[in-house]
């Protein structure tokens, strides 16, 4: 089935805008889009003012990057809906849009195998001392020692912070390596470890016994700097530290200190704490991270294949389509609020 072939258009045109993007074009949105009997128009913005002018005029919006915070929703007079592109909604201020009737939507189960892929990736390399061995070679030098200390993998522990459907991908993956995994998530429920086979731990628990700590945190308030000073001092001396979730879960400065101190040996960031795409401008000199050998960051890149960047792209627009044709959206993030909310 194509991906147009479910909707049928209204007789107007309501406006879609695509906030932001950063693939080739728009084109799979908009054959999605204008088969719902949608206009498409794109934007780059990069800032929440560059989105007030189109706001009161939009059917619904579609973000990648830029945030819709409260300023643009409170201006809008005809959206029914705001769709994120990925899965976490901390760029859509969801209580306003709540409170002004408005539904979002988000991409779900698209890039489960790519994250937790990326995650083993970064462990691997950094735990095998990888990028030493690389620039050691690429200078002449061929020593084993040149990577010293290497320690084995099996026999040791890893702790994984949430673990949802990411987290036990990366879980099952990591166990094949012979490595105790245990978990930080407060909202899983007990008999759900059981069945994993996962113990859970208290965070004081897991900074003390793992010698590696896989972040898969998404972003709220209560996980914002979820890894600071005081957790890193708690670590183990020579611990890996890798953040596949949210960037700003990790405290990039507090990081520097533990990795220049010598506590920490490595890790790997797919997204420093001051998530890059999301400014204007940017420069590496921002971050100190990026001047040790011992980081390696890549650029939020862990969800992505050809394979998962076009479901995200095809599931946001289908979201908008589905509600700008009167059809139940499959991934709702605010629906039971909307729905028990005084018309």
């Amino acid at each position: 089935m194509s991906r147009t072939a479910s909707f049928k258009p209204r007789s107007d045109r309501p406006l879609v805008v695509i906030t932001d993007f950063d693939f080739d074009d728009i084109s799979v949105e908009t054959e999605i889009l204008e088969a719902a009997g949608a206009k498409v128009i794109a934007l780059q913005a990069k800032q929440e003012e560059d989105l007030f002018d189109i706001a009161p005029c939009c059917a619904a919006m579609i973000n990648q990057y830029a945030r819709i915070g409260r300023k643009t929703i409170t201006r809008m007079k005809h959206c029914e809906v705001i769709a994120r592109y990925g899965v976490g909604v901390d760029i859509v201020d969801v209580d306003t849009a709540t409170e002004r009737g408005i539904l979002v939507t988000n991409v779900q189960n698209y890039c489960t195998e790519e994250v937790a892929d990326h995650a083993i990736a970064l462990w691997l390399t950094l735990a095998r001392k990888l990028p030493d061995y690389d620039r050691a070679t690429h200078a002449g030098i061929w020593q084993w020692q040149s990577g010293q200390p290497v320690y084995r993998l099996r026999g040791r522990t890893m702790g994984v912070v949430s673990l949802g459907k990411i987290g036990q991908a990366i879980m099952a993956r990591a166990q094949a390596f012979g490595v105790t995994v245990i978990a930080y998530d407060p909202f899983l429920p007990a008999e759900v470890a059981a069945k994993l086979g996962v113990e859970l731990v208290g965070k004081a628990d897991l900074l003390a016994r793992s010698d590696y700590i896989l972040m898969q945190a998404p972003m709220t308030p209560d996980t914002h700097h979820f890894l600071s000073d005081s957790e890193f001092a708690a670590m183990k001396p020579g611990a890996i530290l890798v953040n596949t979730g949210r960037g700003p879960t990790v405290d990039n400065k507090a990081l520097f200190r533990a990795l220049s101190e010598g506590h920490l040996a490595a890790a790997g960031l797919d997204d420093p704490e001051e998530e890059p795409a999301k400014r204007a401008s940017w420069t590496p000199d921002d971050n100190p991270l990026f001047t040790l050998p011992n980081v390696l960051v890549t650029p939020h890149a862990a969800y992505y294949s050809e394979e998962s960047i076009l479901a995200a792209r095809t599931i946001a627009a289908t979201q908008v389509a589905k509600v700008l044709t009167g059809q139940k959206p499959d991934y709702t993030v605010n629906a039971q609020a909307l729905a028990a909310t005084p018309a």
